[in-house]
């Protein structure tokens, strides 16, 4: 089992019922809390160089603004900080987001190894993934549903791009000519009008302004 860990967490209440669930149900006594992004990285940095470092780190997504300036304001900044001086630190989520396109990027982008849906069983999935992740598998929320069709959906750079000009209320022809005045390509008005067309049909969308709700309430615009 891991024998030292760190918690980022701005919630103190939410931080020692974590700690008091890792210490009496996994027996791990090296346990450090912290309410803020910086004054994590800064203890993991020092763990690091004195050849102790964290084996693993639970983080919320949210931190809320307290009374000192802040240089990493978000668990994702956390965590890329940590791993560009500690590539393998294992990482767990506990989080109330609830979108499997967010927590899928999580998994690819921030390669994390596990995410925790906060709610009514909350400390038992986290001792949960804290025992599946040390074995070596990823874990993720039951109530989850990480195959829903948004989340396999690969969009590229262009699409968003796109998609973004869209919700600002461009038309299709007015994309055009943005582009083509960026010297964005492709910028046909046949090609844009087949890019939004098949976004309509693999989101199921009728029209644009239904294309643009269902991607913001699913975090992809």
């Amino acid at each position: 089992m891991f024998t030292k860990v760190l918690i980022a967490e701005d919630f103190q209440d939410t931080n020692n019922g974590i700690v008091a669930a890792i210490t009496k149900k996994l027996f791990i006594k090296d346990i450090k809390e912290e309410l803020y992004c910086d004054k994590a990285y800064n203890r993991a940095v020092v763990a690091y160089n004195n050849n102790v470092p964290y084996q693993l780190l639970v983080t919320d997504l949210q931190f809320k603004k307290g009374y000192a300036d802040r240089k990493l304001t978000s668990g994702i900044e956390l965590i890329n900080a940590i791993k560009r001086i500690q590539p393998t630190i294992k990482v767990i989520v506990n989080s109330m987001e609830d979108n499997p396109t967010k927590i899928k990027a999580l998994f690819e982008e921030q390669k994390i190894n596990g995410f925790v849906c906060k709610g009514r069983e909350n400390l038992n999935e986290l001792m949960t993934a804290i025992q599946d992740v040390y074995n070596g598998n990823n874990y993720v929320s039951p109530q989850i549903n990480m195959s829903s069709n948004t989340s396999i959906i690969e969009l590229d750079d262009f699409d968003i791009l796109m998609l973004k000009e869209l919700a600002a209320g461009l038309s299709k022809k007015e994309i055009v000519l943005k582009f083509k005045q960026k010297n964005i390509t492709p910028n046909s008005e046949s090609t844009i009008d087949k890019r939004i067309s098949k976004l309509f049909d693999d989101f199921k969308a009728k029209n644009t302004t239904h294309l643009i709700a269902k991607l913001t309430k699913d975090g992809i615009i």
